[in-house]
């Protein structure tokens, strides 16, 4: 876990807290802007090589994640593989 919480600041590194009481720190791997809405995506710190994808909305103090609905997420998962296979 010590190599992957590396890769991140401090203020990069999040915890999900999910309805069943269970929670985990994630890395920001970075925002991505698609049909006029702004998504997250997260990375496990873990042995795992999960990435958690949500909406991101800007607040005043901070910002809120949103579920993505069923009907988008193909969609939004298909903008970050391109965006993650794209060269920089």
């Amino acid at each position: 876990m010590e190599d992957k919480r590396s890769l991140y600041g401090e203020d990069e590194i999040i915890t999900l807290d999910f309805d069943d009481g269970e929670s985990f720190e994630c890395g920001i791997m970075g925002t991505f802007e698609l049909n006029g809405k702004e998504y997250i995506a997260l990375d496990t710190l873990d042995d795992s090589n999960d990435v958690y994808l949500y909406e991101y909305v800007p607040t005043e103090e901070d910002f809120e994640l949103l579920d993505i609905p069923e009907e988008e997420f193909d969609l939004v998962a298909a903008e970050f593989d391109r965006l993650m296979d794209d060269p920089v």
